[in-house]
């Protein structure tokens, strides 16, 4: 069922046994998650199903440290959320990136890989994915020439992507694939231009008892429910966290001052050049409905004491003529800076057509990295407040000399084992060749692939949420998503964050059959 909030009158109640914050990847996957069944859940969209400039605008906000996209750009405020311009890039974590590493300050989840063995087939379903296809063997049985370099498979192995159907450049996201599905049911009612200002407890703050939305036609609404998920994603769910301070002065769940700490995101780029002998013969880091990426070992990251990174291989001809998203992406409407970045690829394509030379046996890394989590690294309310009157996010991100020393040696490991199979040779980038120099270069890419902020930990002066993504000392108040994330790890967000919503659903599902 849909309702469009600027329509019903003015100070609605509108109440259910869920509520949700969020139509995004997470909150569209736990909404799914409780089709069908006999209890009444609120889903919350701060826009509608189409993108609106004015509601957009609620995400502007101020960026200090390492460059980075305009705030307003690098989200997307209608339903299907910032799955509307997801390449569709899709892996589980590795065992490494959930373990308590101690040369990684912060590491560890309060969970394990196999804990969410079982969530990721059922993310892998809402994704339109193969639930098996995350081996290369699996694709060497379906696809000819996928043929991997001989490396040391104890330093360098071949990770694999699928490519989600489900992905915003080509199939809409989850707009396209899942509006008619939530449209249409009965026990899920989807309130759009519904944007939550305020999260209201009892006396205590024990539990949460309402959240109020306004919408930009001036309608203030209450929602009351048993249960209330955050899922709006890394940066909104700490402001709304942050903002909500009438009865907790530093904001929810941030007695320890940890709300809003250790954003992450995952850096991506250039790093280095890979120069074959000869043309090798494989299809295998072809774009298509699988992709690969050369991975760094766990006994390696151990020895070397470096962060899970991979690294893409791209045509050199190609990427000499692409400028970094980082420069491509910096217009405030999302849309221009989508196609700024867009028209720039189908310019490098042309230019690469007319050199002839070495295409096919030249290519350019993309190293794609975790971020070291920083408690520096953080969201903070400003002192500029929206049109509906909430202090506006700032982001100040902040990497460290982990981060750097890691990409340097990724490149570096890869560069060796290339040489020892007689394969060719590896030319670092000149950022990376001096290992005194801890810069950045200008072509700094993100992902926009944003983590962190209500990290995991089942210690509350050391994380905002549990296991079970329960804000610590909250009943009833959780964060879904890859704000609960206290690493990063190499893949791509999407996948895992919807593994890990679908798990605090069934927690949720469990405590409501007790009530």
């Amino acid at each position: 069922m849909h309702i469009d909030a600027r329509k019903i009158e003015d100070h609605s109640l509108i109440e259910g046994d869920i509520c949700i914050v969020g139509a995004g990847a997470a909150g569209i996957s736990i909404a799914l998650d409780w089709m069908n069944s006999p209890y009444n859940v609120i889903l919350l969209e701060s826009g509608g199903f189409e993108y609106d400039d004015k509601v957009q605008d609620l995400y502007k906000g101020k960026t200090t440290g390492q460059k980075y996209y305009p705030l307003r750009a690098s989200r997307l405020a209608y339903f299907g959320g910032t799955t509307g311009h997801w390449a569709g890039m899709s892996s589980p974590f590795d065992d490494i990136d959930f373990m308590k590493r101690d040369w990684v300050p912060h590491s560890g989840w309060p969970i394990k890989r196999a804990d969410l063995e079982p969530f990721y087939a059922r993310a892998s379903e809402k994704l339109k994915l193969d639930s098996c296809q995350y081996d290369l063997s699996c694709w060497q049985k379906k696809v000819p020439n996928l043929n991997p370099f001989p490396l040391d498979e104890n330093v360098i192995w071949h990770k694999m992507w699928q490519i989600s159907p489900a992905n915003g450049f080509h199939g809409g996201g989850f707009n396209k694939l899942y509006k008619d599905d939530i449209v249409k049911s009965k026990n899920v009612h989807l309130y759009t231009y519904a944007h939550v200002v305020d999260i209201i407890g009892n006396e205590n703050v024990s539990i949460i008892r309402e959240v109020t939305v306004k919408n930009l036609a001036g309608k203030t609404h209450t929602v009351k429910a048993k249960h209330f998920i955050l899922a709006g994603g890394a940066i909104q769910n700490a402001r709304i966290l942050l903002a909500s301070n009438t009865q907790a002065r530093r904001g929810l769940g941030n007695d320890n001052d940890i709300v809003g700490r250790y954003f992450m995101e995952h850096l991506e780029i250039q790093s280095a050049e890979l120069w074959l002998f000869k043309p090798f013969p494989t299809d295998l880091f072809t774009w298509s409905k699988s992709w690969c990426e050369l991975a760094v070992t766990e006994k390696a990251q151990r020895e070397n004491k470096i962060l899970n990174g991979t690294a893409g291989l791209y045509p050199l001809t190609l990427k000499r003529h692409s400028k970094p998203r980082m420069e491509t992406w910096q217009d405030e409407d999302p849309r221009k800076s989508k196609d700024n970045t867009v028209k720039n690829w189908d310019d490098a394509a042309k230019e690469a057509e007319k050199d002839k030379g070495g295409i096919t046996w030249a290519y350019e890394f993309q190293t794609r990295l975790e971020q070291a989590p920083n408690p520096d690294s953080r969201i903070t309310l400003g002192t500029e407040k929206d049109e509906l009157g909430v202090p506006r996010a700032n982001l100040h991100w902040a990497l460290t000399e982990l981060d750097k020393r890691s990409i340097r040696r990724i490149n570096q490991l890869i560069g060796l084992q290339v040489g020892k199979a007689g394969l060719g040779r590896v030319r670092l980038k000149e950022f990376l060749r001096d290992e005194n120099d801890t810069r950045w270069p200008a072509g700094t890419n993100a992902g926009w692939h944003h983590m962190g902020t209500t990290r995991m930990c089942d210690d509350p002066k050391k994380g905002v949420v549990n296991s079970n993504c329960q804000v610590h000392d909250i009943n009833n108040l959780y964060v879904a998503g890859s704000a609960c994330y206290a690493t990063s790890g190499a893949p791509n967000p999407t996948l895992t964050l919807i593994a890990l919503s679908l798990r605090l659903s069934d927690h949720v599902k469990s405590k409501v059959k007790s009530i």
